[in-house]
C-alpha cells in the first residue's frame, strides 16, 4: 500500500523570499556584466591608486597634449560638457561628463575600452590607475 504524498503550498512569505532571491541573481548578473556608474568607477580606480582622485590633476591630463599631436580634449572638447569632434574622423563624439550626458562613463567594458585606446592614443601607454582615478574625479565634478 502506497500512501500519497502531499506537498505543501508554498506560503506568501516563501514566494516572497523566492522573487526577492530572483531580483538578487538578475542584480548580480548585471552588476558582473558591467553595468555602473560614474561614481562607482571612480570609486574602483581611488581604490586600486590606493588614493582619491585628484579633480585639478584630472583636468591637466585632459586638456594638456603629452609629447604627441593630440590631448584628450582635442577629441571631446573643452570642456567636455558639450559634443566633441573626433580629430581624425569628424564624427561627432557625445559630452563625456556624466552631468551632460547620463549614459557616459555607465558601463565598465566601455569605461576600460574608452581609457585603454585613449591613453594609448594621448600619453603613448596605458594610464595609471592614479591618471584614471584624476581624470574621472574632474569629469564628475563637471557641472
Amino acid at each position: 500500500m502506497t500512501l500519497p504524498i502531499r506537498c505543501p503550498r508554498p506560503t506568501r512569505q516563501a514566494a516572497a523570499r523566492a522573487a526577492l532571491a530572483a531580483i538578487l541573481t538578475v542584480t548580480a548578473v548585471l552588476a558582473r556584466a558591467g553595468d555602473t556608474t560614474p561614481a562607482a568607477e571612480l570609486a574602483r580606480f581611488e581604490a586600486e591608486a590606493g588614493r582619491a582622485g585628484d579633480a585639478a590633476a584630472g583636468q591637466r591630463l585632459f586638456t594638456q597634449r603629452h609629447g604627441g599631436e593630440w590631448s584628450c580634449s582635442s577629441c571631446h572638447g573643452e570642456p567636455p560638457t558639450r559634443a566633441g569632434r573626433h580629430a581624425s574622423t569628424g564624427k561627432t563624439i557625445p559630452p563625456l561628463a556624466p552631468a551632460a550626458n547620463p549614459d557616459a562613463l555607465s558601463e565598465r567594458a566601455k569605461v576600460d575600452k574608452w581609457l585603454r585606446r585613449n591613453c594609448g592614443d594621448v600619453l603613448g601607454r596605458a594610464c595609471t590607475a592614479a591618471e584614471k582615478a584624476d581624470v574621472l574625479a574632474w569629469l564628475t565634478r563637471l557641472r
